[in-house]
């Protein structure tokens, strides 16, 4: 196979995953929902929800660790979006391998 060819494929590849990616949209959720923290999918946190029921002032650390534990998640599943972008790129690239 030509190398220019490839090289190529390879950009156009690169572009539209990063394309989708650009769009992606993920929610993070902590407290059964208390907290939703959405992230696109170059991790920018777009927003922040917190329910009135999960503040406390006598207890700022809970709310602390759902606030975490909302972007936590959401960060893995970028991550876990861009695996399969990647795979699914990669196996492509490579004859569905």
């Amino acid at each position: 196979m030509n190398i220019n060819k490839m090289m190529q494929q390879a950009q156009a590849m690169q572009s539209q995953v990063q394309a989708e990616l650009d769009a992606l949209r993920v929610e993070g959720l902590a407290g059964g929902g208390l907290v939703r923290i959405e992230m696109s999918g170059a991790k920018d946190v777009l927003s922040v929800k917190v329910d009135p029921s999960a503040v406390d002032p006598a207890d700022v650390e809970t709310l602390q660790d759902l606030v975490l534990a909302a972007l936590r998640d959401a960060s893995r599943q970028v991550d876990e979006a861009v695996r399969k972008k990647t795979s699914a790129m990669l196996g492509g690239m490579l004859g569905g391998r």
